[in-house]
Formats: C-alpha cells, sequence, structure tokens
C-alpha cells in the first residue's frame, strides 16, 4: 500500500472554500434563416457558405435586452467572488459566502421579477414582430409560452472542495505518478488564485491612485485645475478585497499580505469627502498607492 499525501494547500482549500456554480439561462431567441442566406449570396454571386443571416427574433424588445444585460451581470458578480477550479465549477472562500448568498438572492429575484415582466407580455410582442420582421416573419420560429419559459431560469449550485480517497492499493511506479501529477494540478490552481488575488488587488489601487491624480491646464489665460471623480464603489471594492485577503491568503504569500496590509492601513485613514476637496490628501494617498504598486506589481 502506498500513500498519496494531500499537499497543504489543497487541505486549506477544503477548509477555506467551498465549490460554486450559478447556471443561468436565457433564450437568445435569434434563429439562422437559411433560405435569405441562399437568396443574400446567390444575389451577391457567392459562395453559399460566403455568409450567414440570423435573424433576431425579439428585435427592440427592451424587456429581453434587460434579461441578457441581467445575465451579463449576474456572471460578473459570479467572477467577482471567485476563483478558477474546472469542470464549471468555481472556487468560492467561505469567508465570503455570507456577502455572496445575499448578493445571489438579490440577483435571482430580479431575475425571475424580468422573466415574468417578459413573459407576460410574450404573446403580444410575437404579434408584433409580425408587423416589424415583414416578409422575415415565422410564427414557428416563436415557440409557445411554456416552452418559452423553460428556457429562462437560474440555479445556483455548491459542492464541497473534493478531497477523495488518497490511500490506495497500487503499485509504487503509478503511486509516483499520480503523487506526481496531483501536486503539479494542485500548485497550478493555487498559483492561478493568488494571480488573480495579486491582479484584483493591483486593479483597484490603480484605479484609486488615477482617481486621486490632479491635473491643471490654461484656460482663457486661467489655471484650471481638473480633479477626477472619486467613487464610493472603489473604495468599498478595495476594503472588501482587503478583508478576504486577510482571512484567505492560501499559501501565506508575504507580498500579498504586505501589500494588502498597507492598503487597508491608507484606507482606514481615508475620508472620501475630505478626499474629494483636498488636493493635498490627493497626493498624498496616489504617493503611498504608488509606492505600494512599484513594489508589489515587482513581484506579482
Amino acid at each position: 500500500m502506498t500513500d498519496l499525501y494531500k499537499p497543504k494547500h489543497i487541505t486549506s482549500l477544503a477548509t477555506a472554500c467551498i465549490l460554486v456554480n450559478i447556471n443561468c439561462r436565457v433564450w437568445t431567441a435569434t434563429k439562422q434563416d437559411k433560405a435569405t442566406s441562399l437568396e443574400v449570396t446567390d444575389s451577391k454571386k457567392a459562395s453559399h457558405d460566403a455568409a450567414r443571416v440570423t435573424q433576431n427574433l425579439l428585435a427592440g424588445n427592451k424587456l429581453h435586452k434587460a434579461i441578457l444585460n441581467k445575465r451579463q451581470e449576474i456572471y460578473n458578480f459570479e467572477q467577482r467572488y471567485t476563483y478558477p477550479w474546472g469542470g464549471g465549477m468555481s472556487l468560492l472562500p467561505t469567508v465570503s459566502l455570507p456577502k455572496f448568498m445575499k448578493e445571489y438572492q438579490e440577483h435571482e429575484q430580479e431575475f425571475n421579477k424580468l422573466k415574468e415582466d417578459f413573459l407576460a407580455g410574450y404573446v403580444a410582442e410575437v404579434q408584433n414582430m409580425a408587423v416589424k420582421m415583414g416578409d422575415l416573419f415565422r410564427l414557428d420560429n416563436y415557440p409557445p409560452p411554456a416552452q418559452v419559459a423553460g428556457k429562462f431560469g437560474i440555479d445556483l449550485y455548491t459542492s464541497e472542495v473534493p478531497q477523495g480517497d488518497f490511500r490506495v492499493q497500487i503499485s509504487e511506479d503509478l503511486a509516483d505518478d499520480l503523487q506526481y501529477n496531483y501536486n503539479r494540478q494542485a500548485k497550478s490552481l493555487v498559483d492561478s488564485v493568488v494571480l488573480k488575488q495579486q491582479e484584483s488587488l493591483i486593479a483597484v489601487m490603480e484605479s484609486i491612485s488615477n482617481c486621486c491624480t490632479v491635473e491643471t491646464e490654461l484656460v482663457d489665460g486661467e489655471l484650471k485645475i481638473k480633479r477626477k471623480k472619486l467613487y464610493d464603489s472603489t473604495i468599498q471594492r478595495a476594503m472588501e478585497l482587503c478583508e478576504v485577503y486577510k482571512a484567505f491568503n492560501l499559501t501565506e504569500n508575504a507580498e500579498l499580505e504586505e501589500a494588502r496590509t498597507r492598503l487597508q492601513k491608507i484606507l482606514m485613514g481615508i475620508n472620501l469627502d475630505a478626499l474629494r476637496d483636498s488636493d493635498t490628501m490627493r497626493g498624498q494617498v496616489k504617493s503611498e498607492l504608488d509606492g505600494i504598486l512599484s513594489k508589489f506589481k515587482g513581484v506579482s
């Protein structure tokens, strides 16, 4: 019997994270029009595979567009909180779980409300499209309401990070190969988590630093000061990252922790209203952030 030991950071993943996946289904309401495609290519004396005509079956429908936009918003929300894993699942730090669930429930309610509003006007919209689509309109391109309803939905799937059974009765050579591949896969996974953490921290610091920039320009012989807008949401995002990374630093990365600690110290001393009005304070915050970035970006 040969033992395959779990790397420490994988054990940490299993205790510090869960796996999540948001499946947001939306009917795109598009259909390839083969007959019209042939008409176009024939009229242009082109090969039949040179062009394709795709019908937008709900062109101009604001509710349908709102659902599509909501799907993208939900995708962005999931990406903001999670890290790559595989098989359609993503890693979510348990420290972020309460806030993640609260926001997910809000997104779910908004999505379902948009879906209900769209379905309520679907039959009338099909009649409207008969006019808008002209000779392109085909009633059989539009499924019945009950079938359309099934094309929309949102579900959250969760599971534990699998650890597996690492005490397997196999040959020593095979065990060595499995352990090597397992550790290589584990290292790649953890490296991707750390890289995303570094990139997120850099992006938010660069954003705040850029917003603290004060520029001057000469207008009609008078020196004008231009101050970029500072957003509460950016400062809040930076504070959230600091709190998450304080509890979720899988490899105990010293550079990440140092950057996080220094950034949090700066954020704790920021009065946003005062920062908006004070060029001196803007310059001080920008200088401190740029100091962190100059060192941190060198190791990211």
